[in-house]
């Protein structure tokens, strides 16, 4: 919490600071002046000065109003400033987080922390900048103008500030774990509502749900548990509170009304006493709330710190060199690479080990979990190595600038994800100076061309989140279109001609092999017919190279690659 509260702006905090004096001193000396107006205006029945202390305390009041009107203002403009750093910075991170990053984190947590969190800090802050500087003045303040108007009365507070202090301190033992355990089941909340709207169409196509629903409202129902019962506790503060101070008042009236009987105070004495005792059991109510509440912002503080002190392991060069200085041409190659996630005993990928140069295209088949995806991952270096290098143009790339680097990478994940927007939004994605005929171009290689021009609005077509409103073939075509828009050396298709028909399937690599030319093209695919033209293909088998080569070669001496195509094809086929 300290880390975030060093960020807030001194200027505001002096400010606010500035205005609470003004307050308090204002509503210290109000009290004041009501007693002068009983005991030297009422009881000897000047007029005058009764009329002169009112506007007096019409002024002090205005006073008060605007003071607190300032405070308002910059413990306001402070916490959402705060609060738009903090979010800023948290999608900053998450932006460029590796994907072991991310992996360690989740989406779900992420969102309660960019947005519940944050609200706690906000309201932290908004409270430290009121009530935090208000409730120790106003206690100190109180307290001294109290013991002023009478000393022996001030011993009433031997016996309500204890019990004030014994009942805040039950309540912050019982209430401050809930509070902080409603944080984690948020997160738990917020994972399973979305994996049921991200998952919906799975959800219903195995009909499952009433699983989904009892499984949320089981999250639902233990968040509305805690919820409750923390509520339910701060709720028992206010009338306890209130008793207290009832109590207090009776004590006072009690033991001020023998004073006066015995002409050791006047009225006026005892009724801005009271207003005294009442502004310090108010403070010590507001202490109370700052000590439940702060504990709550502490915990949303160090999940939030969290995700901003996470270690990018993908660690920039400290003299990264450029790909535009590289004297070599067009080439990718792997030399001897192993690689391994995070934790696992396991090598993912071990002694990969192949060359290409521009031009060439690489096919990657295997089964599933084989390792295809992570060994294509490797090349725009979303994780880093284990042994060994990977080189684009004859650089290793963890000697390159990692901006630079993809920029001269066009990538198409396995999911294929479109934004929401236009169609050429998603098109000016891959290249933002992008012309029309680039575009058109891009479309026309994959295939995309005919049912986009077929559209009323042509590029400029909606497409809603995720592309929901296309179908699965034609999302990916948009998908290779976008990364053909980019000026790139090298072409990474992971597994994105899966939802293509055949027929596209073969015209689509037909038209890149006739534009693409000069750029190295790398696919990951399932489906032999995609491979078959490739001028190298890696068969990859719990991650292992069990066979590379040309179609013709693999189909005499790989056995791997042998089983996949008598699994696909029939005997007349494979002859």
């Amino acid at each position: 919490m300290i880390k975030i509260i060093k960020r807030m702006s001194i200027v505001s905090v002096i400010a606010a600071l500035f205005f609470m004096v003004i307050q308090v001193v204002s509503d210290l000396y109000l009290p004041n002046l009501t007693s002068n107006i009983i005991d030297k205006g009422v009881a000897t029945g000047d007029i005058d000065y009764i009329w002169k202390i009112g506007f007096i305390m019409i002024g002090f009041s205005l006073f008060s109003i605007v003071a607190a009107v300032g405070n308002t203002y910059f413990a306001t403009k402070e916490s959402q400033k705060i609060g738009k750093t903090l979010r800023s910075e948290i999608f900053q991170k998450v932006s460029f987080a590796s994907h072991n990053q991310m992996d360690k984190v989740g989406t779900a947590s992420l969102i309660t922390r960019t947005t519940n969190d944050v609200n706690q800090i906000q309201m932290v802050i908004q409270m430290f900048l009121r009530l935090m500087i208000n409730a120790p003045i106003m206690l100190v303040g109180a307290s001294i103008m109290a013991y002023r108007k009478n000393a022996e009365l001030t011993k009433v507070f031997i016996i309500t500030i204890p019990l004030m202090i014994i009942l805040i301190g039950v309540i912050m033992y019982f209430a401050v774990p809930l509070f902080k355990s409603m944080q984690k089941k948020t997160d738990k909340l917020n994972l399973v509502f979305r994996e049921g709207l991200t998952g919906v169409r799975v959800v219903r196509a195995f009909n499952r749900t009433d699983f989904e629903e009892e499984r949320f409202a089981e999250a639902n129902e233990d968040f509305v548990a805690t919820a409750i019962k923390v509520n339910t506790i701060m709720a028992m503060m206010i009338p306890l509170v209130t008793l207290i101070m009832s109590g207090t008042s009776v004590l006072i009236v009690w033991n001020g009304s023998h004073l006066i009987a015995d002409m050791q105070m006047e009225i006026g004495h005892m009724v801005a006493f009271m207003s005294y005792a009442m502004q310090i059991l108010v403070s010590f109510m507001m202490l109370s709330m700052i000590f439940i509440f702060v504990p709550r912002g502490q915990a949303s503080a160090a999940r939030i710190n969290e995700v901003l002190e996470l270690e990018d392991d993908i660690i920039p060069a400290e003299n990264p060199v450029s790909l535009a200085d590289s004297k070599e041409p067009i080439s990718l190659t792997f030399d001897h690479v192993d690689y391994r996630y995070e934790g696992a005993e396991k090598l993912a990928l071990s002694d990969v080990d192949f060359n290409l140069k521009g031009g060439q295209t690489l096919a990657i088949i295997g089964g599933t979990g084989s390792g295809k995806t992570t060994l294509v991952n490797l090349i725009p270096r979303f994780y880093n190595v284990e042994a060994g290098a990977v080189k684009v143009n004859g650089l290793p790339v963890d000697q390159v600038n990692k901006e630079e680097l993809i920029d001269h990478i066009g990538f198409v994940p396995q999911k294929a994800m479109l934004f929401t927007g236009t169609i050429r939004d998603n098109m000016l994605y891959g290249k933002e100076d992008a012309t029309d005929e680039e575009i058109w171009k891009a479309l026309e290689i994959a295939q995309a061309k005919d049912f986009v021009s077929g559209l009323e609005d042509g590029l400029e077509s909606h497409v809603e989140q995720g592309g929901g409103n296309f179908s699965g073939g034609q999302r990916q075509r948009l998908c290779i279109a976008r990364a053909l828009v980019k000026e790139a050396d090298i072409f990474i298709f992971d597994d994105s001609f899966s939802a293509l028909d055949f027929k596209t399937d073969a015209r689509l690599r037909k038209a890149l092999k006739e534009n693409v030319t000069d750029e190295i093209v790398v696919i990951v695919a399932q489906r032999i017919s995609t491979v078959v033209d490739a001028d190298l293909i890696l068969v990859i088998d719990e991650g292992e190279i069990v066979g590379q080569g040309t179609h013709d070669e693999l189909k005499e001496n790989c056995q791997t690659y042998q089983e996949i195509i008598s699994s696909q094809l029939r005997e007349e086929e494979i002859a």
